[in-house]
């Protein structure tokens, strides 16, 4: 991992979907520039410190109270920001404080999408590939509602 990496950065989808912790510092927007990333997910309820210090990186926020789970039209909004990234080559991070539960739940909804899996095949994934993944019930509910919807 490269020094300037955010905390808990991983690659979800290579190029396409990454996870990590809420970056502060200049170099973490840099590092995610630098990986191909143009597209930064806040699911926290304030927006990043100093994000602004990398204006090519762009910032979508979806306000996602700590410990709670998205809702459905915040699950689509998600989705649909990556898939638009994605379709111009661009890749996306998401982040809430520490990139565990509110990050693992949007994470798992994007597996369950593109990889057609039920929901809680993708929180098992996601919880392989990030430990410490998807912390509340009612966040793996989230997902495996997600699921129902996509069938």
């Amino acid at each position: 991992m490269a020094f300037n990496a955010p905390h808990n950065f991983s690659w979800v989808e290579p190029n396409k979907l990454a996870g990590l912790a809420l970056p502060r510092m200049t170099a973490e927007y840099q590092y995610l520039l630098d990986n191909g990333i143009k597209h930064l997910v806040c699911l926290c309820e304030r927006k990043p410190p100093n994000h602004d210090t990398c204006p090519k990186l762009k910032l979508h926020h979806i306000k996602i109270p700590d410990f709670t789970a998205p809702s459905p039209s915040q699950i689509e909004r998600f989705l649909s920001i990556v898939e638009e990234a994605n379709s111009k080559g661009e890749g996306v991070a998401v982040h809430c404080m520490h990139g565990h539960g509110r990050t693992g739940t949007v994470l798992a909804c994007y597996l369950v999408k593109t990889r057609k899996i039920s929901g809680i095949d993708a929180i098992k994934e996601i919880r392989r590939l990030r430990h410490g993944s998807i912390e509340t019930h009612e966040q793996e509910k989230a997902v495996v509602q997600f699921y129902q919807r996509t069938k």
